[in-house]
Formats: structure tokens, sequence, C-alpha cells
């Protein structure tokens, strides 16, 4: 396999581009070499879903697409990050037992523990964020 691949897709900020946005990560991942019935790839589908949906609910249409980039280097590190042009950064809640919403970002960092992996925020140029996990895949594709 190459020492680095990348896939991306930009889809519109609405809520039918969350599947869409799974599949798409789903397709690659399987071409790359993931087994689309491991634990690992139902995590990922997860994180990916939550990621998905936080960048369309929670820009309040400041941000008209989305972004998932996937890349994984030298057979050794996956890194999936989901771009939105809105300035406001996830927020870490409490986990309230009323709460309907908010545990997004907590699903999605525990998810990545339980994997070795991490969660990371960095912003754009643009002003946006992109919202990282980054997790190892020796883990992944032998799950």
């Amino acid at each position: 396999m190459a020492d680095h691949q990348e896939a991306k897709i930009t889809l519109p900020s609405e809520p039918a581009s969350v599947p869409a946005a799974r599949s798409y990560v789903a397709r690659v991942l399987t071409d790359w070499g993931l087994p689309n019935d491991t634990d690992a790839a139902d995590a990922i589908r997860l994180i990916v879903s939550e990621l998905a949906t936080n960048a369309v609910q929670h820009t309040f249409g400041q941000s008209p697409t989305f972004t998932v980039d996937i890349v994984l280097e030298r057979d050794e590190l996956l890194r999936i990050g989901v771009t939105d042009s809105h300035p406001r950064w996830p927020q870490r809640l409490p986990a309230a037992v009323q709460q309907d919403n908010g545990r997004g970002m907590v699903i999605i960092r525990w998810l990545a523990a339980e994997s070795g992996g991490r969660l990371s925020v960095t912003p754009t140029r643009e002003g946006g964020k992109t919202v990282w996990i980054a997790l190892p895949w020796t883990a992944a594709a032998q799950t």
C-alpha cells in the first residue's frame, strides 16, 4: 500500500449529508483494506456520523458545506477530519441526564480513546475549524 493516501468529500450542511458522509468514509476505508464488518469499522462510522451531525447542527446555517478528509499515513495512522466554516469550536458539556444533545463529542472522544487514538481541533485559515480523530491503523485493520 502507498505511504500516504488521501480522500476527501464536500457535502451540503444538511441532515441528508450525514449518512452520505458515513457511507463515503466506509467505502474509502474498505478500499484501503478495512473490513466493513469489524468493530473498528463500526466505531469509525459512528465517529463520522457524530462529527458530520455536529457540522450540520451546530453551525447554525453559517457553514453551507462541510468537508470530510481521510488520510492514511504509512499504514500506521488513520486521520479523519470534518471541517466547517463556522468559527464556534465544539463545547464540552456536562453529561446531565436532562440533556437531549451535547454528548456527541463525549462519544467521539471515548471511541477514539478506546481505539488508542485521540481527538483534536484545529483552526482553518478561513476562520472555521477541523475536528480530527487520529487512530492507529494497525488496530483498526486487525479488529
